[in-house]
């Protein structure tokens, strides 16, 4: 193929058409469906008469076309593979077309496709050009009517948007159901699902009285597992109400779970499409983290139904505007549900280990990028997990009650349009005086910046100055860079531990208030202070930087037994730990014995004999840093000196600390029935890290303990861990015999397959690789279902470091030629996969020899856009 051609946001023009109302039949054939649409076209006034009208299409067989009902010459109009062009066509007209596509052999999962025999559509972002010829952009909004037509045996169920207005039976074979949308929306919204469904139903009442129909369909054998969702829909419908006045507004709402589906979730107006791993729930098969993941997704996609339907995107670069905006409204949602600080620390830690990393890569680029080959590319950590902090950092500077002020402003003005990131900017400005001029630099530079801290007490003066300068380093197309709006929460820690007042100029600001950096370089001065106070920093993780603070060990332990932020008191351990083990790391270089100092040793068995507070954050401060964290540090990554120093660490705490860790484990067992709530939830996680250090020491009655935990079969959760304890046992014998049970007896549910897949390929020692390719060519196994290869490969790539980073290469050898197999098959899927190869500039030369091999050999492919595009920017110098 060519090299694909780049978009520029610079370039964006108003559409010169666009469809006031689309009609659409289908009629369903899993290898020729046919599809008529009937679209009502307006030009725009401020177009060019002699402008023709361009549709987009992509992989469809045109059967006919018709203006006004008239049919067109050949010689009217041009169709290719791209599109469909009308020379000269009317300012106002019907326009008719019939087109043809094969739902069964749409392995891309975008457009119209089958997914076990059941029809199902993904759109977003330009999934709509594979079902008809249109206007496939978002600032093209039309009131969509749909006639869906199927086998009344193998499709009793035909769903769309909106609500159903007509529907019958056409013969002893077939049926159809009229939907319609009453709210205009552009195509990337539009759904359609046909199959043999069951459905959960129940009502919700809206603060305005009004009664709403809720459906859950899912196929007969998941019923039992809707339960957890539906109520999980019902707390996020009461939660957009109370927390931002936003109320449904269609007479029903509609959730399908799909078994093929590249995405997590779907939030297509009034009919949202599941993954459904994204959807189905009940103890027996669902780990505690998969419960609050999928409570967190049920609400991210009804809260778009405002944030990204009622008021949608101009354009795609504009992707944040919608993502950002949302993901801070569900991690919202999700720590007013349950733990606070530990959802912070949750969401914390995935920006500073993969986001971190996205934008210290090849793959680098901004909130809002300002180009791309393939808009799918970007449906990334930047966009939405760094979106949602750029969202968070304005609720930092403006409080809530502005905040919400701002938001309510932006849905009442821009209802039913769509709108760029500036609109939703000016709103904050508007609301509460501000200059956010600087602030939108957060959408227009890539990278993390960097924010280096120094204080310097002075006792006679009795005051404590604080000094704050920032840098975001180059990244690609970017090398110059300007200072930004940066929040820094902070506090002073006496030292009794508790907060100590803060005087600046005279004004008292309370014990804890926010910095705000404009510049490059700030100095604050705190006053009327006794003695010197423990700074705490970045409290909250108050904006997306890398903080660095020279803390002493003494400080940081001290900070994380009294801090009164609970995210702080968490990173003040990881810090701790981060010291100990890079000690560890440089010791594996200089071939010394790798022993664990007793500071932390010591903090450790603080933080399990002292009452907790919060056994959530408790269990989050007990674990190390991962992996992937700890080479995000390191300017060289050191694969093996990491893994090494971990596994160590682990291993010591587990030995000094054993009788804790015990006691701690008896003491968090519970007979309780199995809950998801996030008190049973704190307990559940709190006992399994001390099983996991128990076990970390490879005496026999720990792996004992999680035999019996594995045997005792309560809830999926204490299954699923004890799996893992007993599955990366050094000793194989301890481990096939329960790998082998929990694979016989889940053989026949994919989503705990997944786990499996998932619990084996994780495990650390060298046969990991073997097992991968052994897995691969299991009968669970498919590399046509996303859920399958994230599960197998992608578990093994992004968190088994160790043995996907093998010296020799064949880690990188294997991923390659998965790649390359889905590129033919799903260009997205293979274009997320590939990732994992860009990121070899920090390697040592060897592994960055072998990966930068792989890259090339397949860049020698014929290529999709979207992998083109990724492995184009790794392999730029």
């Amino acid at each position: 193929m060519s090299d694909p051609r780049a978009i520029y946001l610079k370039d964006y023009q108003v559409p010169t058409y666009q469809i006031e109302q689309t009609e659409l039949r289908f009629d369903l054939s899993s290898e020729a469906t046919r599809v008529r649409a009937r679209l009502c076209v307006q030009r725009d006034d401020t177009t060019s008469v002699s402008e023709p009208l361009v549709l987009d299409g992509e992989a469809l067989t045109l059967i006919s076309v018709a203006i006004d009902g008239r049919p067109l010459d050949a010689a009217e109009y041009d169709a290719d593979e791209h599109s469909l062009t009308l020379h000269a066509v009317p300012d106002r007209f019907w326009l008719e077309t019939e087109v043809e596509i094969a739902p069964a052999s749409n392995t891309a999962l975008e457009g119209l496709y089958q997914s076990n025999g059941m029809f199902c559509t993904q759109c977003e972002p330009e999934g709509f050009r594979r079902i008809t010829f249109y206007p496939d952009r978002p600032d093209v909004m039309s009131r969509f009517t749909t006639t869906v037509i199927g086998d009344r045996t193998t499709l009793p169920v035909l769903l769309s948007n909106g609500n159903p207005i007509d529907q019958c039976v056409i013969d002893d074979a077939r049926h159809y159901v009229t939907w319609e949308d009453p709210h205009p929306k552009p195509a990337y919204l539009f759904a359609l699902v046909a199959g043999n469904l069951e459905k959960r139903e129940d009502h919700f009442t809206t603060a305005s009285g009004r009664d709403v129909l809720l459906q859950l369909w899912v196929e007969t054998q998941n019923l039992n597992k809707t339960e957890f969702a539906m109520n999980a829909l019902k707390r996020s419908m009461r939660w957009d109400e109370e927390r931002f006045g936003r109320e449904y507004d269609l007479d029903r709402f509609m959730i399908v779970a799909v078994d093929d589906f590249n995405m997590g979730a779907m939030e297509n107006k009034g009919l949202n499409i599941f993954n459904s791993s994204a959807v189905l729930a009940n103890p027996e098969t669902t780990v505690d983290m998969m419960f609050q993941r999928i409570e967190g997704i049920v609400a991210h996609e009804y809260f778009h139904n405002w944030s990204g339907n009622r008021v949608t995107c101009r354009d795609w670069f504009q992707l944040a505007l919608k993502e950002g905006f949302t993901v801070f409204r569900d991690q919202l949602f999700s720590s007013d549900v349950n733990s606070a600080p530990v959802k912070r620390i949750e969401d914390v830690a995935l920006l500073r280990t993969a986001q971190f990393a996205e934008d210290s890569g090849p793959t680098a680029h901004p909130v809002r990028p300002d180009h791309f080959i393939e808009i799918t590319n970007f449906y990334t950590l930047t966009v939405y997990e760094k979106g949602a902090e750029v969202v968070r950092m304005l609720r930092n500077l403006l409080g809530w009650e502005q905040f919400r002020q701002g938001s309510d402003l932006y849905f009442d003005r821009f209802d039913g349009q769509a709108v760029r990131v500036e609109d939703f900017i000016d709103c904050m400005a508007e609301v509460s005086g501000q200059d956010l001029t600087r602030f939108m630099l957060w959408y227009a530079q890539a990278g993390t910046p960097e924010v280096t801290a120094t204080s310097a007490y002075d006792a006679d003066a009795r005051c404590l100055t604080l000094s704050l300068s920032q840098r975001t380093p180059p990244t690609p197309g970017q090398t110059e860079k300007e200072p930004l709006q940066i929040p820094v929460a902070m506090g002073l820690v006496g030292a009794d531990g508790k907060d100590l007042p803060l005087i600046m100029n005279g004004e008292s600001l309370g014990t804890s208030t926010v910095l705000v950096m404009t510049d490059a370089e700030h100095r604050f001065v705190f006053e009327n202070l006794d003695a010197a106070p423990v700074p705490s920093l970045l409290r909250g993780f108050s904006a997306p930087v890398k903080l660095h603070h020279a803390l002493s060990d003494e400080q940081l332990a001290f900070l994380m037994r009294h801090d009164s932020d609970g995210f702080n008191r968490w990173d003040a351990g990881q810090q701790l730990a981060l010291s100990e083990l890079e000690r560890l790391m440089a010791a594996w270089h200089a071939d010394e014995p790798l022993v664990v100092g007793d500071r932390l040793i010591d903090t450790m068995r603080a933080l399990i004999t002292e009452p907790a507070d919060d056994k959530a954050v408790l269990a989050e401060m007990l674990r190390l840093p991962s992996e992937a964290f700890i080479a995000e540090q390191q300017a060289e990554v050191h694969i093996d000196a990491i893994h090494h120093a971990r596994r160590a660490a682990t291993r010591a705490l587990g030995e000094a600390l054993y009788d804790e860790f015990a006691a701690l484990y008896d003491r968090e067992r519970s007979d309780a029935p199995y809950s998801p709530h996030f008190e049973q939830i704190a307990q559940r996680s709190l006992k399994n890290v001390a099983l996991g250090y128990l076990c970390a020491t490879g005496r026999p009655d720990a792996l004992a303990l999680a035999q019996a935990q594995f045997d005792d079969n309560a809830n999926m959760t204490d299954v699923r861990a004890a799996l893992t304890q007993l599955a990366h046992a050094d000793d194989t014998a301890l481990g096939e015999p329960a790998v082998r049970a929990f694979g016989e007896r889940w053989a026949h549910d994919p989503l705990v397959m997944d786990q499996w897949f998932a619990t084996q390929v994780s495990r650390p020692q060298p046969d990991a690789l073997e097992r991968v390719r052994f897995l691969m060519g299991h009968e669970a196994f498919s590399i046509k279902n996303p859920n399958r290869v994230r599960a197998l490969i992608g578990t093994f790539v992004n968190q088994n470091l160790v043995n996907f980073h093998r010296e020799d290469g064949q880690g990188y050898r294997l991923l390659a030629d998965v790649v390359i197999e889905l590129n033919r098959l799903n260009p997205d899927i293979a274009a997320r996969m590939v990732l994992p190869l860009t990121r070899f500039r920090r390697l040592d030369p060897v592994r960055r020899a072998a990966m930068r091999g792989e890259l090339e050999r397949i860049r020698g492919e014929s290529l999709s856009r979207s992998v083109f595009e990724v492995v184009e920017k790794a392999l730029a110098d």
